[in-house]
């Protein structure tokens, strides 16, 4: 049975990472840089990378409505990181010209984990995703603040200062992680995703 199709969002990022973890996890994933590469994906991750800069490119590539249009329309999609940032309704600690795709009903605090020299790495168990906790590691990191109605906390920390803090999170066919597993080789996350995606199709 052939995979669905994939997207990963290509305007800044850890794109090429995604795509070899989604292509590893079964999918045929592709680079989307322009609206009618959208058209052609049944699901789309958006990286890790800068969540200000993807904002800003998200409107000079026009592809802002279009992704706002697909969300509405039950398109899956997975954000890692700045991923996160750009899927939630409210963003704490953003610039105030940032504007995300405002799919997950919740609150995230962007860096909330500190500067690139606090970047660190913990055990996150991830519900409905089996073989034990990720090694998830965390760089500039958002977490969750606060969850709506209908959103799903999938993981949180569970040692050090951080601990109890959200980091993994599912609204419908929205997911949502704060840490990277495209940069561990674990695909577990990638596979829960292309999985989401082929139940959507």
């Amino acid at each position: 049975m052939s995979g669905p199709t994939v997207g990963v969002l290509a305007l800044q990022g850890d794109v090429r990472e995604h795509v070899a973890a989604l292509t590893g996890a079964g999918a045929d994933a592709r680079p989307v840089r322009r609206p009618e590469e959208l058209d052609a994906v049944h699901g789309l991750v958006i990286p890790g990378g800068e969540s200000t800069t993807i904002s800003k490119l998200a409107d000079i590539f026009e592809l802002r409505e279009p992704i706002d249009k697909r969300i509405a329309g039950g398109m899956p999609v997975y954000g890692s990181c700045a991923g996160m940032i750009m899927l939630a309704r409210e963003v704490l600690d953003g610039r105030p010209d940032q504007r995300g795709f405002d799919g997950l009903e919740m609150t995230v605090r962007r860096n909330a984990f500190g500067r690139q020299v606090d970047s660190f790495e913990a055990p996150v168990a991830v519900d409905g995703v089996e073989g034990g906790p990720f090694h998830a590691v965390f760089i500039r990191a958002p977490w969750v603040e606060r969850v709506g109605d209908g959103v799903e906390v999938l993981g949180t920390v569970t040692e050090g200062p951080a601990a109890g803090r959200i980091v993994a999170v599912r609204q419908g066919n929205l997911l949502a992680t704060s840490f990277h597993p495209e940069l561990t080789g674990d695909l577990r996350l990638h596979r829960y995703f292309v999985e989401l995606v082929r139940a959507a199709t």
